[in-house]
């Protein structure tokens, strides 16, 4: 091939308790990237639509990623870039992730497939640490990968997927307020007590066990967090409110999506959904507030050509 289309998901990171651990990507939300091999060794990006994002080969996530999978190859294969976006940088949602994440999925088929979807993991996350100034994949294994992720280790990288078919709706809220990745991280503590880390440690095993088991009560009582969401919760606006709106709607799990500001809700049919959006919709508009909901699920299948 000499040119390819590949979409690439979006995706919700932390489920609350799972901080820089555990994602899973979202179906339809995300963007759609083309790379076309070029005669000469150069990484030029002709367009972005839907963000104001450097064009810059050095500056832009997409392209490191892909400098750092060539550089592995010693490979001096250019590439024209195009980029769409479907959601907004800085909404919690991945936006670096998912367009590193597809730029190296798009090079490694136009280069005959060298290396397999999880040998991709550690380019993606050099474009990722570019962004957020730090390596974390609980946003770029999702996109990449499909459904739910979790990062055992990050020295060495070790991470396995979360194998079940539990179906679940999910609302995605974002008001239009940015928080940036790397900003946020800095707001966090760095230190825990034993008891809260404790408290923690219970959730992410609940969490686990009850996606495994469809155990949709103990769902929503373990994605909570201790950590981020006291500190980040602040700065998002009408986050109490949204929470009990979509509690009283019948959401089996309800946090913050990465970083924020989007905020996610799992619900298990669609009259739950409807309720929450009703509410919502109406809690923004009467406060005059810029907001975007997303009725969507999870994306099992992660970056793919279209």
């Amino acid at each position: 091939m000499e040119k390819i289309k590949v979409f690439a998901p979006a995706s919700v990171a932390n489920l609350g308790c799972g901080y820089d651990t555990i994602g899973f990507a979202v179906e339809s939300i995300g963007e759609e990237l083309t790379l076309t091999k070029r005669n000469d060794s150069k990484l030029v990006i002709d367009e972005i639509l839907g963000a104001d994002l450097s064009k810059d080969p050095d500056q832009n996530v997409a392209t490191i990623a892909i400098k750092a999978l060539l550089s592995q190859l010693a490979s001096d294969q250019g590439f024209d870039i195009s980029i769409q976006k479907f959601f907004k940088p800085g909404s919690g949602l991945g936006s670096s992730a998912s367009s590193a994440s597809g730029a190296v999925f798009a090079a490694n088929e136009l280069l005959g497939n060298p290396f397999s979807r999880n040998e991709l993991l550690p380019f993606a996350l050099e474009g990722e640490a570019f962004a957020s100034k730090c390596y974390h994949a609980d946003n770029v294994a999702p996109s990449l990968l499909g459904g739910f992720q979790v990062v055992r280790s990050y020295e060495p990288l070790d991470l396995f997927q979360i194998s079940t078919d539990i179906e679940l709706k999910v609302l995605i809220i974002f008001p239009h307020v940015q928080i940036k990745t790397a900003e946020s991280k800095k707001m966090l503590p760095s230190e825990v007590s034993v008891s809260l880390a404790r408290n923690q440690w219970g959730n992410v095993a609940a969490l686990i066990h009850a996606l495994h088991d469809k155990d949709y009560s103990l769902l929503k009582r373990s994605i909570e967090d201790f950590i981020a969401e006291p500190v980040r919760s602040q700065f998002i606006p009408f986050y109490d409110d949204v929470k009990q709106i979509v509690d009283e709607a019948g959401s089996v799990g309800f946090n913050i999506s990465g970083s924020g500001p989007s905020m996610f809700a799992l619900f298990r049919d669609d009259g739950g959904v409807e309720t929450a959006i009703d509410k919502i919709e109406n809690l923004y508009l009467n406060s005059d507030f810029d907001f975007s909901l997303y009725r969507t699920s999870i994306d099992l299948q992660g970056c793919r050509i279209i």
